[in-house]
């Protein structure tokens, strides 16, 4: 298998480091505009044959199309707006494509690239990171359990193990992202119908084991991705919320009630000044810590009946910074789910071809065990 990654940042890298300790992929091609920041972790397979370092604007088309013609499958850790362009690439190129998803928007509109992609014989994966992806395919294998579902709770988060005041919080991965988690509307489904609610609303304790202990979860954009949807008039009530610590919440709300994150330039002793760059201008600083050691957590509640009786399916995972590689916890369920997916695709794991999201096509237990034999273990209690 030769591999193409669009991404040399955190998930990226994660993903490339992933494909190169598989025997099975024989070339990985790394590929970023800007290829001079290499995470120490992967310092060693740059003087290796396997590892390929490319030098690549996804804008060039023409670029990017020769670089995929040279793969088979890519890997797309860019920016979520590159994500429409690339899909549509690789149908074109003929290989295999997933990414890490982060705008709904844009993955109903690769959805119609569907036709294309099964002419073409191949598939086309969005959505496929911690959140969404691995939580949609976890929520989904709990459905299919069921004979009946009547809720479904997904808690994540990617929080510092050792969280300092006032936020508690570490730049886990951008932090324009996460600003738009907290200002975009949630969909989750209500009554068995989508619905839109308030980011950072609603927010309610969550118990994990020590040291972790009581984390505050709210809701966040993005996480349920094409969930709402999919399983719209057939589960009662779905919801994702962003896992923190306690207050993290509050005053994420001031800050934007403020107006601190919006995006519309003010006026400021004549100057045109947009709060939300100035915001993260200020904040980002303070808030990146290369020394500091992160964790995710997660938790999936799946709850209806089997024969009759009511049954519930919980799935839970804590996932630390690994300290022999200096791989972050985020990039391990992130960077390393992406790269399962894209192996699993050519291998022929994933034998559907087409566009579809994990939830409906990557096969959970086969997921779940890569994860495991990665040192990503997900505990499942049923109830």
């Amino acid at each position: 298998m030769r591999a193409l990654v669009l991404g040399a940042g955190l998930q990226g890298s994660a993903c490339a480091y992933d494909l190169l300790r598989n025997d099975a992929v024989e070339r990985v091609i790394l590929a970023d505009v800007n290829l001079d920041r290499l995470p120490p972790f992967l310092e060693a397979d740059r003087r290796g044959s396997r590892l390929e370092l490319l030098q690549l604007d996804a804008r060039n088309e023409d670029a990017v199309l020769a670089a995929m013609g040279r793969a088979d499958a890519c890997m797309n850790a860019l920016p979520y707006y590159f994500n429409l362009e690339m899909a549509t690439l690789a149908v074109r190129a003929g290989i295999h494509y997933a990414d890490l998803g982060g705008n709904t928007a844009i993955v109903f509109q690769q959805l119609q690239l569907n036709d294309q992609a099964k002419a073409h014989g191949v598939s086309v994966i969005p959505d496929c990171g911690l959140a969404p992806g691995m939580v949609n395919i976890l929520a989904a294998a709990g459905i299919r359990e069921l004979d009946r579902t009547d809720t479904v709770k997904i808690r994540v988060g990617g929080l510092p193990q050792h969280p300092e005041p006032p936020l508690n919080y570490q730049i886990v991965y951008s932090l324009e992202g996460v600003l738009d988690y907290y200002t975009t509307a949630s969909w989750v489904l209500r009554e068995g119908e989508p619905r839109q609610v308030e980011a950072l609303s609603e927010i309610e304790p969550v118990e994990f084991p020590a040291p972790v202990g009581t984390l505050e979860a709210f809701h966040t954009a993005g996480g349920l991705s094409t969930l709402p949807w999919t399983y719209q008039g057939k589960v009662r009530t779905m919801e994702y919320k962003t896992l923190r610590y306690p207050g993290h919440a509050e005053i994420m709300r001031a800050i934007r009630d403020l107006g601190l994150l919006g995006t519309e330039p003010v006026e400021v002793n004549g100057e045109r000044v947009v709060p939300r760059k100035l915001f993260i201008a200020c904040v980002e600083p303070r808030l990146r810590r290369p020394e500091g050691r992160d964790l995710v957590a997660l938790r999936v509640e799946v709850e209806g009946e089997k024969g009759g009786r009511p049954r519930r399916i919980v799935y839970d995972l804590l996932d630390y910074y690994d300290e022999e590689t200096g791989i972050s916890a985020m990039e391990r369920t992130t960077g390393f789910s992406l790269a399962i997916t894209g192996v699993m695709q050519v291998d022929g794991r994933i034998a559907e071809r087409g566009v579809f999201t994990p939830d409906q096509g990557v096969p959970a237990d086969a997921y779940i065990g890569e994860l495991e034999r990665r040192g990503v273990r997900i505990g499942k209690r049923v109830e």
